[in-house]
């Protein structure tokens, strides 16, 4: 392994932070326009593609459990991604997830339908969708390690930030670009509009593999090579150093419950028959609401670079609990004022809080070392849960799938266990870049070392 070398104490070049902070967010939007269009071809589309054969619940149900199935694939790819990630580096990583998700986003725009090969079809599905799991364990927290280790020390929340604000605009593109095609007539959308955003993901690999390979290693990263070595088996070092870390990003990541219910469930639920929204007025409140995150993300960033990681979290994660209530009583109102406006406070503002500090709370908490493993394996344990809460919402909404208040109190009690973690871990926003996560004792520890 060959890995360039830094002085001791250097920092990054003039104007790399920004290049990396502007790469990241690029990146994560083009990556997650991949991951978010499957989101919304879930709740709109794949039943009657995939699942036709089914009654409707049956079919709704079963294309959200195969958006949960990429969650599930997330914890796997976060051990292996970030293990190499800890070793070879945070760029390697960048370029490999983005490949890979944008090959198996286009896979799925070629997929055959149920017609044409029968129950082959949804397992065929599932397998692209194993693969943008795996790729989406490794994007966010190689993304969120390079901007982080790039970042100014007074300035980490702001720079991080821009992996989320990133997700974000995917999601917003994501959603612009599904606008028209749900718009199609219904025989033109089923045979082949639906394929149309997959199939662009050929651009996304293309612009993302160009602006993320000439990013530079971070000088963190460099330095911790140069002078320490990688530990061997970066995964034994953070369970042993780190464990209790760990623990507190899985439960904090949980508070994604909030965008996989309000981006995929609140979505099926408002066009279903109980409520009878149309698909695209309702894919404009994801919209419009991305539009207000995409501000709020770097504003509530920069105020927990001032105040503190922990108070900012906190305003999320609990606010949320809160505002998701609102949001899905709005929708069982049917008014569409009332669900813009609830939805855009929800998940545009409040839940911003949360999304965008995140990404330096948690890296924050770990060494340079394992700082990759640690994000990677916490979140993607956390994020599996929460993408499997759609699943469970489609069934605690009951048969008629119309019991809002039942899916808003479940996604509050997803909420608790984040409030939890923030209160019972450290405030880093003013620790030095090369002190994170050491504790008294194991500071001074040194990895086993990887010749090159």
């Amino acid at each position: 392994m060959s890995v360039p070398a830094m002085p001791s104490g250097s920092a990054a070049p003039p104007g790399q932070p920004r290049k990396a902070a502007t790469a990241a967010w690029i990146g994560s939007a083009l990556e997650y326009y991949d991951f978010f269009i499957y989101g919304s071809a879930a709740a709109l589309i794949f039943p009657e593609v995939f699942f036709d054969e089914s009654d409707p619940a049956t079919a709704t149900l079963l294309s959200l459990a195969t958006f949960g199935v990429a969650y599930a694939a997330r914890p796997v790819g976060a051990l292996v991604l970030g293990h190499f990630g800890d070793k070879l580096g945070r760029k390697k990583i960048m370029v490999f997830t983005l490949m890979l998700m944008g090959l198996s986003t286009f896979l799925i725009g070629c997929l055959p339908t149920r017609d044409q090969v029968g129950g082959l079809a949804p397992v065929l599905l599932v397998l692209c969708r194993v693969l943008q799991g795996i790729s989406a364990a490794g994007e966010q927290a190689s993304a969120n390690s390079m901007t982080l280790e790039h970042a100014p020390p007074d300035r980490r929340g702001f720079f991080t930030s821009f992996t989320l604000s990133g997700t974000q605009g995917g999601q917003l593109l994501a959603t612009l670009v599904f606008i028209p095609v749900a718009a199609m007539p219904e025989d033109q959308l089923l045979s082949w509009g639906w394929r149309l955003p997959f199939w662009l993901s050929v651009a996304v690999a293309v612009v993302g593999w160009v602006i993320r390979r000439k990013l530079d290693e971070t000088p963190a990263f460099a330095q911790q090579a140069a002078e320490d070595g990688v530990a061997r088996m970066p995964l034994v070092v953070l369970l042993r150093e780190h464990w209790a870390d760990v623990l507190r990003v899985i439960a904090g990541a949980l508070v994604a419950s909030v965008s996989t219910i309000f981006t995929v469930w609140a979505l099926a639920y408002a066009t279903s028959d109980a409520v009878g929204m149309s698909r695209t007025a309702m894919l404009w409140v994801g919209a419009l609401a991305n539009v207000v995150a995409l501000a709020a993300i770097p504003l509530w960033a920069t105020l927990s670079d001032r105040i503190g990681r922990r108070p900012v979290f906190l305003i999320g994660a609990a606010g949320s609990a809160v505002t998701m209530f609102l949001y899905l009583w709005a929708v069982s109102t049917g008014s569409y004022p009332l669900t813009l406006l609830t939805g855009i406070v929800c998940f545009g503002v409040v839940y911003s809080a949360a999304n965008g500090v995140w990404p330096a709370f948690y890296g924050e908490m770990f060494t340079t070392r394992v700082r990759l493993s640690g994000v990677a394996v916490g979140t993607q344990i956390g994020f599996a849960a929460a993408g499997f809460a759609v699943t469970f919402a489609a069934q605690i909404a009951g048969p008629g799938g119309d019991d809002w208040s039942a899916v808003a109190l479940f996604t509050a009690a997803l909420c608790v266990p984040p409030v939890i973690a923030a209160v019972s871990a450290r405030e880093t926003h003013r620790v030095p870049t090369e002190s994170l996560g050491e504790r008294a004792g194991l500071g001074a520890a040194q990895p086993e070392k990887v010749t090159a």
